[in-house]
């Protein structure tokens, strides 16, 4: 089968040249009974291949199951996959079938294959190698003949470090690797899949489609997608439903990208940074001023016989934050602007002292308390540093 059907067939959408090696791959393999591992990010649809490889395969008139270990209870896992006797357990009323016994002659995809506990990851080595299981409760070697895909959207080398998955386990299903590219490392699919989406959304719902405008489509495909094609189908779903409008700017979109943290940001630094981003500059601009003056405040103790180091002298922490806070709402404004490469402590002390005396009327005596110096020290800057009251 050729990648263009292959494509149409499984209605898999976009050209990237990464995307289009994996399918090939799932061609190649597919006439083999070799294990095939999936990788790539949660949503980006790594459950299409293990179809492609069954529907391509000499297994393809036998049955196919799709299992996800995540979501399988510990406790009963390898009754799910390995079956059970009547009586093994709890609740075991009759013997049972497992998905490798019933999967015989076809294929197994064991989505998050990671998620298994140890003591089924020994299992799942044993029927790989050599075919052979035996039932929870069971004594009997069965034998079955499946051809296995597995997927995971973990670091499987740092679970084996972490002593969470088996080393031999991963040799074992890593014969034919195969990684989908995330979302974002396919900029030229963005676009069309959203049009994908919007269209099936609306003929599914019988309303006209949403469509982008420039500026829009721009935005769409520099956003990250940490949810990848599951995220951004349930974004252009979105937008059909609550959007009154059919023509979509970038203003209207960007209300559906949330902003993510950490790693999972946006791309775009101007996407992001909005009004949050500048109070928190001005925080550490203030923050870096307040510094500044400490260390002149300190100097200014050491150096003045007249003035000896006592608790009295430093300021109160409550003094501080009034301090600091006066001097973030006054700056606000002047901060907008990036600041100097450096700051002059001589600028900074003129401009605290002239902070502190505003707020005292000009009087010296409770701005010098405030600012943790002497009186008579407050009359000496103001001097030197020829402050007008």
């Amino acid at each position: 089968m050729s990648l263009e059907r292959v494509k149409s067939r499984f209605d898999i959408i976009g050209d990237n040249p990464r995307l289009n090696r994996a399918l090939e791959i799932a061609l190649q393999v597919a006439d083999t009974d070799l294990t095939v591992l999936v990788m790539g990010e949660s949503g980006v649809g790594k459950e299409v291949i293990p179809k492609v490889i069954h529907t391509n395969s000499v297994r393809k008139h036998n049955k196919y199951f799709a299992i996800n270990c995540g979501a399988i209870p510990e406790g009963t896992v390898d009754s799910e996959l390995f079956g059970h006797e009547k009586g093994a357990f709890t609740g075991a009323v009759e013997n049972r079938k497992g998905y490798f016994e019933e999967a015989n002659g076809g294929t197994l995809f064991l989505d998050e294959v990671a998620e298994l506990p140890i003591s089924t990851q020994a299992r799942l080595l044993r029927v790989l190698q050599s075919g052979e299981f035996i039932r929870v409760g069971s004594s009997k070697v069965q034998k079955t003949d499946v051809r296995v895909v597995a997927a995971t959207n973990i670091d499987l080398a740092r679970a084996i470090e972490s002593h969470k998955f088996r080393e031999d386990l991963y040799y074992r299903l890593n014969t034919v690797p195969i990684t989908i590219p995330a979302l974002r490392e396919r900029y030229e699919d963005i676009h069309l899949l959203f049009k994908k989406f919007a269209l099936d959304f609306a003929e599914r719902n019988s309303m006209p489609k949403v469509t982008l405008t420039p500026d829009a489509i721009e935005l769409l495909s520099s956003y990250r997608w940490p949810g990848n094609v599951r995220q951004l189908k349930s974004v252009t779903e979105q937008l059909s439903l609550l959007e009154p409008e059919r023509v979509i700017d970038a203003d209207a979109l960007h209300k559906y990208l949330p902003i993510e943290s950490g790693r999972n940001l946006p791309m775009r630094r101007e996407d992001f940074m909005g009004d949050d981003y500048s109070r928190e500059r001005n925080r550490i601009y203030s923050a870096i001023y307040s510094l500044r003056q400490e260390v002149a405040r300190l100097k200014e103790i050491v150096e003045s016989s007249t003035q000896p180091f006592t608790p009295s002298a430093t300021p109160s922490l409550s003094s501080d934050r009034e301090l600091l806070q006066n001097i973030e709402e006054t700056s606000a404004v002047e901060l907008e602007e990036e600041p100097p490469a450096t700051l002059s402590i001589q600028k900074v002390n003129e401009e605290l002292i002239r902070l502190a005396l505003e707020r005292h009327g000009g009087k010296r005596k409770p701005a010098a308390e405030e600012l943790g110096i002497s009186e008579r020290t407050l009359y000496r800057k103001i001097k030197e540093l020829d402050i007008s009251l």
